[in-house]
């Protein structure tokens, strides 16, 4: 199907908007592409899906592309994922090669971004016409492994991963039970606010937006107090395409691991970025150099970085499972428009699929051109004051959600709430990702699971007995749970040693 018979031209421009303003928030110290998508959601209200996807779309590769600026040129991941580009990206700036550094990130990230989009191409309609043939005791059980996976592959606790998860499926429930019309787990006298739960859109906002701008104020409000850095101090080491003579292995590799990771729900960028990192370190002829200013350390990690979109996507298009938090604000999106992804989306929705298809084409294309023309311009951005930024974001996120569903007042109170949410949980324990994650899971778990009980007429048995696949998907459960078990010990155990 031709591009511009699905995309407009206003799709177009929006997908152009949301990539420039992906970079620039991705590029401010704090800020994520998870947090840009939240801040702009309430804007696709106004808009139809195409127009949505083009914007978010934007939003989400742009977000992730610009987190490698404050990587390289301040020692601070932008984003979870650009995490390992510090490792060579901040010393080739000491060396006076910030702007060398910056465009093999931005050459990587469309290479990975490319390869990531062909797998999802290819990819998603195949698992998805899998999927339609899913009993509701299968998605029952997909919907039991992405949980699983989500809480027990949790930043530095085991039991806290797998509290925030069942946390969030525990908050998804308050509201109407659809079978019989009871009202359940709903504070007295809110019963009329709380008929159908809380609403989607301001709990993603709060929890990213507003939970993030109380946490990063508590840190303080100034610029950057980092030295300003001449980006081409050495001149006899100009960036070249001639850097990735050699480097074909290297990019193709780390672009399908970031893919592969990105398709595991809730393992996060992070892990690709790392995953990939060693891998180049023990498939290189000069390991000894990774680390200190090389940009073979930088193809790897930015490749992945990129390749996390695509492969974030394919769960989420084929199978209705969010692959991480940003992909979890894009059902919102989708919700906001009245479409449910899964695995008939594909089918049904042939011209949205198009969309963001080429929506990722355009979008990738026009990240690489903004920042490797201008990335003088962007690498300023890190200076930017966040006194001046937070105040309006914190604007536009009340705004939006007030107007999300035409003016309803308990949706401000409701982004408030789970704004302090997202700034006192990481304080104690709880993670905000796996809570995300089982909140926006846990209705689907609790519909498919009494779906499934009606069919067997309430025999229990029925999810051990159902088929081969649900036995195959038991088994996958178990495996993603005892690993995580040891993997939780593996990690304690480094740590008590260091």
């Amino acid at each position: 199907m031709p591009m511009f018979e699905v995309l407009t031209p206003l799709s177009v421009l929006l997908c152009l908007f949301g990539v420039l303003i992906g970079i620039i928030m991705g590029s401010i110290p704090g800020m994520t592409a998870t947090m840009a998508i939240a801040i702009f959601l309430p804007a696709t209200y106004a808009l139809d899906m195409i127009n949505s996807i083009g914007l978010l779309i934007g939003l989400y590769v742009g977000g992730i592309s610009g987190g490698m600026v404050p990587a390289v040129l301040l020692n601070i991941p932008g984003t979870p994922s650009s995490l390992c580009t510090t490792f060579d990206g901040y010393p080739m700036t000491q060396n006076g090669e910030g702007e060398k550094a910056l465009k093999v990130g931005i050459t990587a990230s469309i290479i990975g971004g490319f390869v990531s989009l062909s797998i999802l191409f290819f990819f998603a309609p195949v698992l998805a016409s899998f999927a339609i043939d899913f009993s509701a005791v299968d998605k029952f059980l997909i919907v039991v492994f992405a949980l699983t996976v989500i809480a027990s592959i949790s930043k530095g606790s085991l039991l806290g991963g797998v509290f925030s998860g069942v946390l969030g499926v525990f908050i998804s429930l308050i509201g109407r039970f659809p079978d019989n019309n009871q009202i359940r787990l709903v504070p007295p006298g809110f019963e009329q606010e709380l008929v159908y739960g809380f609403s989607l859109l301001p709990v993603l906002i709060g929890l990213f937006a507003i939970g993030q701008n109380l946490q990063e104020s508590e840190e303080g409000l100034v610029a950057a107090s980092h030295q300003k850095i001449d980006l081409a101090k050495n001149k006899a080491k100009q960036f070249k395409f001639r850097i990735f003579k050699g480097q074909f292995v290297n990019t193709v590799r780390s672009s399908i691991i970031g893919t592969f990771v990105g398709m595991l729900p809730g393992v996060g960028g992070s892990a690709a970025s790392i995953t990939s990192y060693s891998q180049a370190k023990n498939f290189s002829k000069n390991p000894e150099k990774l680390g200190k200013g090389e940009p073979e350390g930088m193809i790897a990690s930015e490749s992945a970085n990129n390749g996390l979109i695509g492969g974030a996507l394919v769960p989420l298009l084929s199978l209705g499972i969010p692959g991480d938090s940003t992909t979890a604000i894009l059902v919102g999106a989708f919700l906001l428009q009245g479409i449910e992804v899964g695995p008939l989306f594909i089918t049904t929705n042939p011209d949205l699929w198009s969309g963001i298809v080429f929506a990722l084409v355009i979008a990738n294309i026009a990240m690489f051109i903004m920042m490797f023309f201008s990335i003088k311009y962007f690498a300023k951005i890190v200076y930017i004051p966040k006194h001046i930024i937070f105040p309006i974001i914190m604007l536009m996120c009340v705004v939006g959600s007030y107007a999300i569903n035409n003016g309803v007042m308990f949706d401000v109170w409701t982004l408030l709430l789970f704004g302090l949410v997202g700034y006192i949980f990481p304080k104690v324990g709880i993670q905000i990702a796996p809570f995300l994650i089982g909140f926006i899971l846990g209705t689907q778990g609790e519909k498919y699971f009494i779906d499934s009980l009606k069919g067997s007429g309430g025999d229990l048995t029925v999810f051990f007995t159902d088929g081969p696949l649900a036995i195959g998907l038991w088994v996958v459960i178990i495996v993603s749970v005892v690993y995580a078990v040891i993997d939780n010990r593996r990690t304690k155990k480094a740590e008590s040693a260091s």
